[in-house]
């Protein structure tokens, strides 16, 4: 286990973790665009957009969730090796990773305040497949539409309806990632 724990971070972190950072803002800006990512491996069965992304935006002051399939022993050494993140419940979350079916509710995890729209989860799902199909995107970054393989489109719909609060969501599979602010419209294609 502790081989694991010490093993799958960024070979050069200045470089990587610029990469990396570049990628989610890239696919944060443009909803629906996927930017694939390399450089990391976490243990089984975080794929590696995943690990980019934990070993680029979580650090000791990043609480994180780890949803049931994703939380173990090997991932929770490999997270307090590599990026020190404490491992939280979702309501105290500003980081969640899981599957779409074990993050769920959503409810549980912080949307923001009037104050504060900042302060809430955002979320990273691991999908089995992230294609340019599915679901059609409008909003800010979008120029006309796009499309992105979503879970499911209710869930974002409503998500949508909170804005300026609500969740974000990064979409992750193999080293593909994909974004989808709460700005973002989802409808069924």
């Amino acid at each position: 286990m502790q081989d694991t724990a010490l093993t799958g971070a960024f070979a050069q972190p200045p470089v990587e973790a610029a990469q990396g950072f570049r990628a989610a803002l890239n696919a944060m800006a443009r909803p629906g665009r996927i930017e694939t990512v390399a450089g990391a491996a976490a243990p089984a069965p975080v794929s590696v957009a995943a690990a980019v992304l934990l070993l680029t935006l979580c650090d000791r002051e990043t609480p994180l969730y780890l949803a049931p399939g994703h939380d173990g022993a090997q991932i929770r050494s490999w997270i307090a090796f590599h990026t020190g993140a404490p491992i939280v419940a979702p309501g105290a979350a500003r980081f969640a990773l899981g599957g779409w079916a074990a993050l769920q509710p959503l409810s549980a995890y912080p949307v923001g305040t009037a104050d504060y729209p900042d302060r809430s989860t955002t979320l990273i799902v691991e999908m089995d497949q992230l294609t340019s199909q599915g679901a059609r995107l409008t909003g800010p970054g979008i120029e006309t539409a796009a499309f992105l393989s979503l879970p499911e489109t209710a869930a974002f719909r409503a998500n949508s309806a909170l804005f300026p609060l609500g969740l974000d969501c990064f979409f992750t599979c193999g080293s593909a990632l994909a974004a989808l602010p709460r700005s973002t419209v989802v409808e069924e294609a």
